[in-house]
């Protein structure tokens, strides 16, 4: 689960990371309130879960309130990336003296934590890897050792931080860990981390949460406003819509309704922690889609049960009113328990996702 900006500075600054003061709105005019309140020239920051946003126009600056009411009234409503821009941190501007980056990332190939760090602070470290990867310094921590403030300050000095700056930037790398070990992140990010005349601040935060770790993240999961009655939901122009726990898996089985000559309708993943009603939730919303004459349901089950999602399928096949043939692949947690239900039921169902997509396109070339 991603999360936004204005949340994972919250975070970051409830973690003694320093942040700029900012406030996150909604219309034109809170945004002049929050500018009025803030007393300084500020950053209009477009609140989209995608890179690249100040590229795309989503990041604007304004000296005076006014000012902040007009370009908010522009961002807002604008799309970035195809992300439509609902909300804006408005945040005092910072005054940079220089910028460094800092991530703590999950490896998963080494199955372990990697901390990444450069003077090259406010660029794509991926242009920085790729031209001067002499510039990132790579640590990797063994997960069962505890991480102490001095390896933070040893990173900075191997990053090229100068003396006066070590201990802080040290400071800010081990607090940045303790981010990404307590809130089972995949990603903690500052890029950049920005040093001022009054010390070091995040300008920017990025923070990605594992889907499989929300059950502990439930504060996080509210502040995301990540409902039972929210998915990630693309509506495309084919005939099979296609609903996965987790995105991964959903455009897997997108790929491979491809291979078998089918067309995806949906691109819907309903998370790595569905329940029964989640399911149902994301199954009535596809059976109404008049374009759509066949469902490929992708399960694997991990922190989703098989049981619950054997059930959620029950609840809606036994009230909707629009009959859909339904393909269903159920691996996981509570397999068998799962495919009992349905088996009882008279419903089929795949253990393999490969022959519930083939199944899935052949059915829906036989509906005329």
């Amino acid at each position: 689960m991603k999360i936004h900006e204005y949340i994972a500075k919250d975070v970051f600054k409830g973690e003694g990371i320093p942040v700029p003061n900012n406030k996150m709105v909604t219309n034109p005019e809170d945004a002049r309130k929050a500018a009025i309140e803030i007393k300084k020239p500020v950053a209009i920051k477009s609140q989209v879960l995608v890179g690249g946003r100040g590229k795309a126009g989503g990041i604007k600056f304004a000296e005076i309130p006014d000012d902040v009411y007009d370009k908010t009234k522009k961002i807002l409503g604008s799309i970035i990336k195809d992300e439509l821009v609902e909300m804006v941190l408005i945040e005092e501007k910072i005054e940079i003296l220089s910028e460094y980056y800092l991530s703590v990332v999950l490896d998963r190939s080494a199955k372990k934590p990697l901390i990444m760090a450069s003077m090259s602070g406010g660029v794509d470290i991926e242009e920085v890897a790729s031209e001067t990867p002499e510039k990132i310094v790579k640590y990797y921590l063994n997960p069962l050792n505890e991480f102490l403030p001095y390896q933070g300050r040893e990173i900075a000095i191997k990053m090229g931080v100068p003396n006066p700056l070590i201990s802080k930037i040290g400071m800010v790398i081990w607090k940045l860990f303790n981010v990404f070990q307590k809130y089972d992140a995949t990603i903690a990010e500052i890029n950049p981390l920005v040093v001022t005349a009054n010390g070091v601040i995040a300008a920017d935060a990025k923070l990605d949460i594992d889907d499989d770790a929300l059950y502990r993240q439930k504060e996080l999961v509210e502040l995301e406003n990540v409902t039972k009655d929210e998915f990630a939901y693309v509506k495309l122009d084919g005939n099979i819509a296609v609903i996965g726990n987790g995105a991964g898996l959903t455009l897997s089985g997108m790929d491979m309704l491809k291979l078998y000559g089918g067309e995806p309708a949906t691109f819907l993943d309903i998370g790595g922690g569905s329940s029964r009603e989640n399911i149902a939730k994301a199954l009535n919303i596809v059976i109404s889609d008049p374009d759509v004459k066949t469902v490929f349901l992708n399960v694997l089950g991990g922190i989703t049960r098989a049981d619950d999602v054997a059930r959620g399928v029950l609840d809606v096949l036994n009230a909707s009113k629009r009959k859909v043939p339904l393909v269903i692949r159920l691996t996981g947690t509570n397999e068998e328990e799962g495919q009992k239900i349905l088996k009882e039921a008279g419903v089929s169902y795949e253990t393999s996702m490969e022959a519930a997509a083939k199944k899935a396109v052949e059915l829906c070339k036989d509906i005329k």
